[in-house]
């Protein structure tokens, strides 16, 4: 039975505010634990390159990890894995590209080939998995066994080659009595956007008749995408090419193997939409594809590829609504 349209549109106004205060919790969120984080591991000394490749990969991935679980706790799974297809797609497109515009695409820096064969061997599994229609549990823990593995080579290899990197900027002062409740109270804020933004995700769908498979790729997968687009505008200022494109691939790399992953071991499994085998996953492979096979044999990715990838960005988006 179809919602009247006077209670249709009352409902869906009250689920808008909803969608901005949950994506608004959800970056203070993370800004909030990233920093008490860095602080944290400074205190007590932790190497800053263990710090990148941990604290601060997982504190920036926890906006799609918090809404990942949510989704899958109200069963609503098309969300959890159309927030990830979306958020991939939005990542190298609309960020990437962005980061392309501003001149800071590349100069990419040591390591980029082995980020971007991790970005290639994480999409084929995710293809596998689309295919087969579901995330099984078992699946899930080869997913986050390969994301361990991932991370352990990376730290070894940049070890070996002197690529460590330089401490992280924090506004937070240096004192562990306010690190620990920063960390906490961000991680308040982030699992209560993630419950406001997948409520009033599903609550649009619901009211205008929106498959929870487009908002998931949509409104949710952009939502989360915003603090990489933050932290590669604000790369692409300062001319830090190399940050600028292994925030994209390892935050790809972490979508899929680690959300993913997580979620479906969390859950006993994720079921996978028909509709994103026939159409989403190939939107993943063709523009993953196309920039890992740019970056692994060192192309250069300029100012006019970088617009022309924000805009297949915008028309996809569009194309998801007609």
């Amino acid at each position: 039975m179809s919602v009247p349209s006077s209670l249709a549109n009352m409902e869906g106004i009250a689920d808008g505010p909803l969608i901005i205060i949950g994506f608004a919790l959800l970056m203070l969120g993370g800004e909030f634990v990233v920093q008490g984080a860095v602080t944290i591991a400074g205190r007590l000394r932790v190497p800053p390159l263990l710090v990148g490749f941990t604290i601060v990969a997982v504190g920036t991935s926890l906006p799609e990890l918090a809404v990942a679980l949510e989704a899958v706790r109200t069963d609503a799974d098309e969300i959890a894995v159309g927030g990830v297809l979306g958020s991939n797609v939005a990542n190298v497109m609309l960020v990437l590209g962005t980061a392309a515009m501003l001149g800071a695409a590349s100069d990419t820096g040591k390591g980029v080939r082995r980020d971007a064969a991790a970005v290639a061997a994480a999409t084929v599994m995710l293809l596998i998995a689309v295919m087969m229609g579901e995330i099984a549990q078992v699946f899930g823990i080869v997913m986050l066994v390969g994301l361990v593995a991932y991370y352990v080579y990376s730290y070894r290899q940049s070890k070996a080659e002197g690529t460590d990197v330089e401490d992280s900027d924090t506004w937070l002062p240096d004192h562990m009595l306010l690190a620990i409740p920063c960390t906490i109270f961000g991680g308040w804020m982030i699992w209560n956007g993630a419950e406001m933004l997948v409520e009033g995700a599903t609550g649009l769908a619901i009211v205008y008749e929106i498959p929870e498979s487009v908002v998931g790729l949509s409104v949710v997968a952009l939502g989360t995408s915003l603090p990489e687009l933050a932290v590669t505008l604000v790369a692409g200022l300062r001319g830090q090419g190399g940050v600028a494109v292994g925030n994209v691939l390892g935050s790809n790399v972490m979508n899929i193997l680690g959300i993913l992953g997580f979620a479906a071991t969390y859950s006993g499994g994720l079921i996978v939409a028909p509709e994103f085998a026939q159409r989403d996953i190939w939107i993943v492979i063709l523009t993953s594809g196309f920039i890992v096979a740019m970056l692994y044999y060192e192309r250069e990715i300029g100012k006019k590829l970088g617009f022309g990838m924000v805009l297949g960005y915008l028309s996809y988006m569009a194309l998801l609504y007609i």
